[in-house]
């Protein structure tokens, strides 16, 4: 035995040997897989420092452009900016391309976040898609008036990313669960490259909704502000005295694709939210594959969404009664003053429903006791990043009109209004990020299975068996089968009740999910109370004003839209 063990012992030192020309030492294979740990370690940080260099110089070039033309004292032009985005555009769809036709082919790993692009955040961004190509095609159908005055750029843009909506639409909507594990450096710098374009789409969309909805006060002494905005006007290119429509529908589009603005902008930040995902998910190596399956039956969850529909109706009531008087020039002060009192009243009650309802859904999360999810999800952690970072926009506009409220005395129904919705606009804000973030964060419901032992009696007849072919050894030596049965909570002939903690939070999800789609429709669609209300713009001059609504403004809309996706997780969820 002793010189069999000896006979093998020699002979492996023998392969090692004329393999590899020495003999390998027993703690040397531990060293060479910490050596290729290493190398891939190095490669992978190597790819997030390069990947995350692309993107921050082309948002911060992006920036620089989109401030500038929105600058009257700044020599750039609509174009320009139109240029560089036609660059980023294009070299953008051309990854997407190339991933689809080659990286994804070759990378026959079958992992996947099944957090990733859920069928609602897809579904969203196909209709904010196909709106944003309505949008484009209004833009084009409007700038073909004035090629004969002005860039032809201005037409190519929209004809380009119209082929870039397409083209990531498809992308997103096909890969936005891989985890790629193949070329990953060259992944890494496409998704950033990826997110960065749509930063940069999202900035010059805002910017120049922003602009347009900015209402300039008229100065009886100085006219430079009315100065100003015209001519930045005729920078973006929306067509002036110097330059006429060659066509008598130029002012039609022109006023059809402002109101689809806030849809492209919302298509913006999807896709470079599930950019973000796509970027964190390369290289992770998942095995479990969890998949949501919820039912709505509408007789079980009533309250919450009729309520919540009901205040969809009274707020869109009251924004077309508003709108009509802002943009009604017969109408004085005193009509304005009114519908601006009507819009503040509208705001405070939907604020206290949405307020009321989501302490109901904290203490339902107090009440009903269950663990917290303890795997590392980077859409989880994007979406609590989101929240907390779009909600601090309407923040700081809310504590801008509280401390000017304050600081004036708060004199009149309007000022007195107008500080009540800023201070509940911030308690909402507070609640419903709580809401939000424990909801997604707890273990979903699960359908219990009861399996019951079924021991079948050796002594009873069976189905399908005749009495003559039974015989008594069969009876006397074989053991009993086990037969087990299994009864699904989700019968035909049972359905349980729901129990009433899952139901309250259903109700609660579904009537805030609500109240943010028309807190998302009022501002997004063009109504600026902060600048109807010129309390704020008084105190802190306009200039200063018009700063901190345009800024904060933009994320405030944002986190509406991102609540309610969140909202929909914790719906399915509860």
């Amino acid at each position: 035995m002793m010189a069999k063990d000896i006979e093998t012992e020699e002979a492996h030192l023998s392969n090692n040997l004329s393999t590899s020309g020495r003999v390998e030492s027993p703690g040397e294979s531990d060293l060479n897989e910490s050596t290729g740990g290493a190398k891939k370690e190095h490669s992978r940080n190597w790819g997030w420092m390069l990947s995350g260099v692309i993107c921050v110089n082309i948002l911060i070039l992006g920036c620089a452009l989109s401030s500038g033309i929105a600058s009257t004292e700044v020599d750039i032009s609509g174009p320009d900016l139109q240029v560089f985005q036609i660059i980023v555009v294009l070299l953008t769809s051309i990854w997407m391309i190339y991933y689809v036709v080659y990286t994804a082919k070759k990378d026959t790993g079958n992992y996947k976040d099944s957090h990733a692009g859920p069928i609602w955040l897809r579904g969203g961004l196909v209709l904010f898609g196909i709106l944003s190509i309505i949008m484009d095609i209004f833009k084009i159908a409007s700038y073909v008036g004035y090629l004969h005055c002005d860039s032809a750029v201005k037409v190519a843009f929209p004809v380009v990313q119209v082929v870039f909506i397409v083209v990531q639409t498809y992308f997103f909507w096909i890969h936005s669960k891989d985890c790629v594990q193949i070329q990953r450096n060259i992944t890494r710098c496409g998704l950033m490259l990826t997110l960065s374009t749509n930063l940069v789409v999202w900035m010059t969309a805002v910017t120049e909704e922003s602009v347009h909805q900015t209402t300039i006060p008229e100065y009886p002494d100085n006219t430079s502000k009315t100065v100003g905005r015209d001519e930045y006007i005729e920078k973006a290119g929306f067509g002036d005295d110097k330059c006429k429509c060659s066509h008598t529908s130029c002012k039609f589009f022109k006023e059809a694709y402002y109101y689809l603005y806030p849809f492209n902008i919302e298509y913006s930040l999807f896709a470079s939210a599930m950019a973000y995902v796509l970027w964190k998910n390369v290289g992770r190596v998942l095995d479990e594959h969890a998949h949501h399956h919820f039912k709505f039956r509408l007789k079980q969850f009533i309250v919450g969404p009729v309520i919540g529909i009901l205040l969809v109706v009274a707020g869109l009531a009251t924004f077309i009664v508003y709108e009509m008087e802002m943009q009604n020039d017969d109408s004085d002060d005193d009509d304005r003053d009114r519908a601006v009192m009507m819009h503040f009243t509208t705001n405070i009650v939907i604020l206290v429903l949405m307020s009321v309802a989501t302490v109901i859904g904290g203490v339902i999360f107090k009440v009903d006791h269950r663990e917290h999810l303890s795997d590392k999800n980077p859409t989880r952690n994007l979406d609590v990043g989101l929240l907390l970072g779009a909600s601090l926009g309407q923040i700081i506009i809310s504590y801008f009109s509280i401390v000017a409220m304050v600081a004036t005395g708060a004199k009149g129904h309007l000022n007195r209004l107008n500080l009540t919705g800023a201070i509940l606009m911030v308690l909402q804000l507070g609640l419903q990020n709580f809401f939000i973030i424990e909801g997604l964060h707890r273990e979903p419901f699960h359908e219990v299975e009861t399996v019951v032992t079924v021991v079948a009696n050796p002594y009873v007849l069976q189905p399908g068996k005749d009495l003559y072919t039974i015989d008594g050894s069969d009876m006397d030596t074989k053991q009993s089968p086990v037969v087990p049965e299994r009864h699904h909570s989700h019968m035909a002939d049972h359905k349980p009740k729901i129990s009433w903690k899952r139901r309250v939070l259903k109700e609660v999800s579904a009537f805030l999910l609500l109240g943010n789609i028309i807190l998302w429709i009022i501002p997004a669609f063009g109504a600026r109370p902060q600048f109807d209300h010129d309390s704020e713009t008084q105190f802190y001059n306009f200039n200063m004003w018009a700063a901190v609504v345009n800024i904060g403004l933009p994320f405030g809309i944002f986190y509406r839209m991102h609540s309610v996706a969140s909202l929909f997780e914790v719906f399915v969820a509860a």
